[in-house]
This record gives structure tokens, C-alpha cells and sequence, in this order.
């Protein structure tokens, strides 16, 4: 691949948001001379190691994408490996889904084709929301044979990227397909936490809800094990921790991990939270801020069969699970702790 003397180049596009950091860190951590692609006006925040080179793109001009690439590109003229982890997860207009989820990724990919800088392999974060419901009667998880069926805007915009790729039998690109991430910095599991720190649980329907979840790190360090390996070209994972939990499960797990005994479990009939996702909806596309509540969050809080397989991860790459939930929650709620109490000191 490359000789002892050059460490092997990685290019991280959307580095600037929660997941991004991590994969910039663990990049230098694991030797890569490590670049990060982010827009002009991103936050920096999680990306401060001075030993990371940054790449500006506009992804709304395509234009200049071209140009941009290649002069950001390390001096052999182009990238080993590059994960593509930009995406929008809410938004204000539900057309900005497909703008940003599918016409960026189809630009960036033209972009390296045609400054001929296709690397070694390219990982394409996608959603386990690219499937859509699955299993709901039976509780049967979702596995590489699935047939996606997606239900919401946001798992459309996936699951019309991932079938872009597919027409590029020529380009090295590999799928991933995660469950919900966790970890320090995220805020949808913070605001849980949040929720459970005030003595509150807020579930939605009653009729039993399986969930599942992937800290960070594993998420990460399955990219790099993906990346890095021979057996991965033109395949599709799922990425979780191969357990699922109950809402109950969870909220105890959140508990502990807070210190909080009384916790006061409050069940929202679905009818009241679709209601309340209509009209958070229309006030997000009136102030032009997205919200965490929609009509597309809407669907997937009433999934209930969120279950997985991940045995063709395991053994194509040798994945695994070093944080079970209880053991990243820990890790996450003494993130969220150390801020808290910052902030007050701060006051």
C-alpha cells in the first residue's frame, strides 16, 4: 500500500460535526496523515490537533470542486482513503434531504473521478433509516439481505446515495449502515439524558419498543478496520451493538449512570406526539431552524423493531463491541457531568 517511510493519507469529508472529530482523532491516533474536509463557516470545535490539514469545499458549487480537491490533495495527488461522513440528519426544508444527502455526495464523487483522484477505498456513511421499517411484527433484525423500504425523507436521501454508488461498479466504495450513535458531544441521546437527569422519561406508544446502539468509538474503529481490510470493496454493513434494549432498559441504565432513583417513566400516546411533530414541523419551516421533532422523527419513533445482525461485519472485518450500552452511557453521562459543572462555574 504505501512504504514505511509515507503513512498512508486519509481524507475526512464532513469532519466538523460530532462523529467527525472522532474519526479525525482516531485517523492521527492510527498514523494517517489526516485531512479534514469542511465548509468555510464550520465549527472547528472538536478539530484543534494542529497535525490535521484542512480541505475548504463549497459543496454547493460543483464547479470548483474539482479545483479544490486537487489542491488540497496530499503531493502523490490524491487521498488512499476517504470517508464521506457529511450529511444532514434534520432539517428545516425537507427538500435540503436530498440536496445535501444525495446531490453533494453525487458532485464530490463526479469531482474525484474526474481529477482522476479515486482512492483505495471510499466509506460512505448511510443510516439504518436507509431501510425503513423492518420487523415489526415479529421483531425479526435487519441484516445484509433486508430489503430497504424507507419511510421518511431523511432514509430516502440515504438509501438514493447508496443506489448512486451502486451505478459506479468501477469506484471502491463501501456502505455503512449504523444504528444510533452515542457518545460525548451528540445532543438527540443528550437531550434523553437530559430528560432523565430532571427525573423525567419520555416514551412514545405502548406497545414494546426495541432499541439499539453504537457508541462512538466502535463506529469509528469499525471504519478504519473496514477501510484498512481486503474483503470490504462493495459491501453493505450494519454497524450496532449487537444487543437490543427496552426503553425501560435504557432509562435504568441512564439512572444509574446519573445517580437519579426516582425517575418517573411518562408514556406519550402516538396520536399526541404526531400532533406535536406537525407543528413543530411547520414552525421549523417558518423560522428556517430545523427541529429535532418532525413528521420524519415522527416515524422512526414509531418504529418499533430496531434489532440487528452484524455478522457479516464481524466476519468480514473483525468488528466489535468494546462499549456495551451501560459502559458508553457511563462514559457519555460523565462527559455531560464535567460540562454541566463547568457551566455553572461559569455562571
Amino acid at each position: 500500500m504505501n512504504n514505511d517511510k509515507e503513512k498512508p493519507t486519509l481524507l475526512v469529508v464532513g469532519a466538523g460535526g460530532f462523529i467527525g472529530g472522532f474519526i479525525a482523532a482516531e485517523g492521527l491516533r492510527r498514523g494517517f496523515d489526516t485531512y479534514v474536509a469542511v465548509r468555510e463557516s464550520t465549527s472547528r470545535k472538536y478539530l484543534t490537533d494542529p497535525a490535521l490539514k484542512f480541505v475548504i469545499i463549497d459543496y454547493d458549487n460543483p464547479d470548483t470542486m474539482g479545483t479544490t480537491l486537487r489542491e488540497g490533495a496530499p503531493p502523490k495527488g490524491r487521498w488512499d482513503y476517504i470517508i464521506y461522513n457529511l450529511g444532514a440528519t434534520k432539517c428545516a426544508n425537507f427538500a435540503d434531504f436530498n440536496r445535501i444527502n444525495y446531490v453533494y455526495l453525487r458532485d464530490f464523487v463526479g469531482a474525484l473521478e474526474d481529477e482522476g483522484m479515486v482512492p483505495d477505498k471510499f466509506l460512505y456513511m448511510s443510516s439504518l433509516s436507509a431501510l425503513g421499517p423492518y420487523g415489526e411484527d415479529g421483531y425479526t433484525p435487519a441484516d445484509g439481505n433486508t430489503v430497504p423500504r424507507p419511510n421518511t425523507r431523511y432514509g430516502l436521501s440515504k438509501i438514493k446515495a447508496e443506489t448512486f454508488l451502486h451505478t459506479r461498479p468501477d469506484f471502491p466504495w463501501v456502505i455503512f449502515r449504523p444504528t444510533g450513535v452515542y457518545g460525548p458531544h451528540e445532543q438527540d441521546y443528550l437531550m434523553m439524558i437530559k430528560s432523565i437527569d430532571s427525573h423525567f422519561d419520555f416514551g412514545v406508544g405502548y406497545r414494546k419498543q426495541l432499541l439499539t446502539f453504537i457508541y462512538v468509538d466502535d463506529l469509528v474503529g469499525a471504519m478504519f478496520d473496514a477501510i484498512t481490510s481486503d474483503n470490504t470493496i462493495h459491501k453493505k454493513y450494519i454497524i450496532s451493538e449487537p444487543q437490543a434494549y427496552t426503553q425501560k432498559e435504557f432509562r435504568t441504565i441512564v439512572a444509574e449512570a446519573l445517580g437519579r432513583k426516582a425517575v418517573v417513566p411518562l408514556k406519550l400516546p402516538m396520536w399526541m406526539v404526531f400532533i406535536a411533530s406537525a407543528i413543530a414541523e411547520k414552525w421549523a419551516a417558518l423560522s428556517l431552524k430545523p427541529s429535532t421533532l418532525n413528521r420524519d422523527k415522527f416515524k422512526i419513533m414509531r418504529q418499533r423493531n430496531w434489532t440487528c445482525n452484524v455478522d457479516d461485519a464481524v466476519a468480514d472485518f473483525g468488528f466489535r463491541c468494546d462499549h456495551p450500552l451501560r459502559k458508553g452511557i457511563d462514559i457519555t453521562v460523565k462527559a455531560y457531568l464535567a460540562e454541566k459543572q463547568a457551566n455553572k462555574q461559569k455562571k
